[in-house]
């Protein structure tokens, strides 16, 4: 089960740290976000190293539907009410600014990246759609509405916006890995101020940037509070027909369409990671209605963190850390967020003043709705009785039968079979199966 992306694509390999280094800036995670931060540092001729558990984009970059777009779901009408216009127009001006410097650096890439437009659609609520055009129309923003997408299903319309893009995300990965100060295979045990410990060394640094997906560090600013990771699937098909645009509906339960070459990536079944969904049965079961001479290819999974509000959480990685910072929850998001996450994060570690860094604030307010549903998962899980429990902050892991891992429904860490670990927070194996 691996992605289109992986098939075929070859990263370049970089040594395991062995022994003590020293450095001004250590990038922990060798994922997309990892990767442009390492990118840009380097451009601007900082001395950094990026260090990576183990191969680069092995994590959830290898799985996304690398999407590059400012349109995160039906999410300005959403930012509006949060946080007011400002901040709702700083949020699509640095997310457009990101798709921009896409557009300019796969210029000189060989990685599939085409223009298309992006549209979020809705089997059923025609409001929430309207509520979004009048929110983009308050912030300047002229997005277009379809009443009839060419999806094979019902809906009430879709809002648009123009000349967004695709790529592949590990061909362009590979494109800027070369000649950067990266070692694999070489995890963080250990996280001091300006210390980091890992398997067979250390690395000291005035500033650590923790661009893991999702923060392994537990005793600063909360995330295991203000996150929780969302798992979806995805099929490549062949023989079905190509979508002329991008297509995601507004509910995290429904559907997504892309084409790439002649597949169609056919993408959802979500669920909570650690709960019961959908699945690839669900897609198969729509495939095959709306496909039916269609054969799959690939199939793969992924899961994002998902933030109390619906925006990222980027720069310090609480208001007691001056000189540790973070990426994260990007919402599904994480091709465009990773970019934007690279231009505050350099700008932050060079003390240059950035006009979006207030937009992503990681330490904004908890009080949010979602945060009483992420405490009630965790004091269920941690009080069910279960021999297995994830490393990470005890919670009672959940078989997943379709994938043949052990979850967390908590934090969304996973395992093998084995007890291996697959996906963090947790930042090592079960010690026992």
């Amino acid at each position: 089960m691996i992605s289109v992306w992986s098939d075929g694509t070859r990263l370049p390999r970089f040594e395991q740290l062995q022994g003590d280094i020293k450095t001004d800036v250590l990038i922990i995670g060798g994922g997309m976000a990892g990767l442009l931060c390492a990118r840009k540092l380097a451009d601007s001729g900082v001395d950094y190293a990026l260090v990576e558990a183990q191969t680069l984009c092995s994590g959830i970059t290898k799985n996304t539907t690398a999407k590059i777009t400012a349109q995160h779901g039906l999410i300005y009408d959403k930012l509006l009410k949060e946080f007011g216009s400002e901040k709702a127009r700083m949020y699509l001006e640095v997310n457009q600014n990101a798709l921009e410097e896409y557009r300019v650096l796969c210029g000189k890439i060989d990685c599939g990246f085409e223009e298309k437009d992006n549209f979020v659609y809705s089997v059923s609520e025609r409001e929430k759609l309207d509520r979004e055009l009048a929110a983009l129309d308050t912030l300047g923003y002229s997005a277009k509405f379809v009443r009839e997408p060419p999806l094979p299903l019902e809906t009430v319309g879709a809002v648009g916006f123009e000349r967004q893009a695709q790529f592949d995300p590990l061909r362009f990965a590979a494109a800027i890995a070369k000649d950067l100060n990266i070692y694999e295979n070489t995890r963080v045990l250990e996280l001091s101020e300006r210390k980091a410990i890992t398997d067979k060394g250390s690395v000291a640094a005035e500033k650590i940037i923790v661009a893991t997906h999702f923060p392994f560090i537990n005793k600063h600013g909360c995330y295991f509070l203000k996150q929780y990771q969302h798992r979806s699937y995805v099929l490549g098909l062949e023989n079905a027909q190509q979508p002329d645009a991008m297509y995601v509906d507004q509910s995290h339960k429904g559907m997504s369409f892309r084409g790439y070459g002649e597949l169609l990536l056919l993408g959802g079944g979500g669920h909570r990671t650690g709960k019961q969904g959908g699945g690839w049965r669900e897609l198969e079961a729509f495939a095959q209605r709306s496909y039916p001479d269609a054969r799959i290819k690939y199939r793969w999974a992924t899961q994002d963190c998902m933030t109390l509000d619906g925006s990222a959480y980027i720069g310090q990685y609480s208001k007691n850390t001056p000189n540790l910072y973070v990426a994260t929850g990007f919402n599904k998001w994480g091709m465009t967020l990773s970019m934007v996450a690279a231009a505050l994060l350099t700008d932050m570690v060079l003390d240059r003043e950035n006009p979006y860094a207030e937009a992503f604030l990681p330490w904004r307010t908890l009080l949010r709705p979602q945060l009483a549903v992420n405490a009630f998962e965790a004091v269920t899980s941690l009080l069910q009785i279960s021999k297995k429990r994830c490393p990470h902050l005890g919670c009672a892991l959940k078989w997943n039968a379709a994938e043949h891992s052990w979850d967390c429904p908590c934090h969304g860490s996973r395992f093998t079979q084995e007890g291996r670990l697959i996906d963090n927070p947790a930042t090592g194996d079960l010690k026992s199966i």
